[in-house]
């Protein structure tokens, strides 16, 4: 692809590096902003550096927040009880949009794959199961992606925790087996939190 502009060039090779982003939509999104008033593009690169200087994490649940605890953390309506565990923020917010869920979250950060060099001590465990061990959770449920990476992860977690006096359940396989969580459409996810199962039936089946 021949530039005319070597900034036009370099803005199109960095926006070119985003996921699912190609050159040529690259190329159509920076010349958008071109055509755009430059406070346009002032107030997006404003918001970037804000996110990336800014943003916490939840010292809780590990969710991605603007202060210490996030607004899920601290709702008092929320169920302390009941926590749902899922890969990261993408799946916490599938999961809100079904208006289904009333507990707590816990965000891993990612799933165990040894083929991509994740093992149990990348992810965001250690701290689940000390949560659990205080003794205020009383259900778990599990909420991965039914790939085989999920369901490691969450066997995983589960002889952890196993000596621990709590219920744990898994999502109702509404989700197609090798789905990920966050392209579920809101009904199907919102029915697979209800009709949760226990964690011990989704091994055996």
């Amino acid at each position: 692809m021949d530039f005319s502009s070597k900034l036009l060039e370099n803005a199109v090779n960095e926006v070119s590096r985003l996921p699912g982003i190609g050159k040529r939509t690259a190329l159509r999104l920076v010349l958008h902003l071109l055509k755009q008033p430059v406070e346009h593009t002032k107030y997006l690169s404003e918001a970037l550096l804000h996110l990336r200087n800014d943003v916490k994490t939840c010292e809780k649940c590990h969710n991605i927040s603007d202060t210490v605890l996030c607004d899920i953390c601290q709702n008092p309506r929320r169920n302390p009880a009941l926590v749902c565990v899922v890969e990261d923020i993408r799946d916490v917010m599938a999961i809100e949009s079904t208006s289904q869920f009333k507990g707590l979250y816990h965000v891993l950060g990612g799933k165990i794959s040894p083929i991509e060099g994740i093992g149990p001590q990348n992810l965001k465990i250690d701290s689940l199961v000390h949560k659990i061990g205080e003794g205020e959770i009383k259900e778990l449920i599990f909420a991965l992606s039914s790939t085989m990476e999920g369901d490691t992860t969450n066997f995983y977690i589960f002889k952890q925790i196993e000596k621990f006096n709590i219920i744990t359940s898994t999502i109702a396989r509404g989700i197609s087996v090798g789905d990920e969580l966050e392209y579920a459409d809101e009904v199907t996810l919102g029915r697979s939190i209800v009709n949760r199962i226990p964690f011990e039936q989704s091994i055996r089946s």
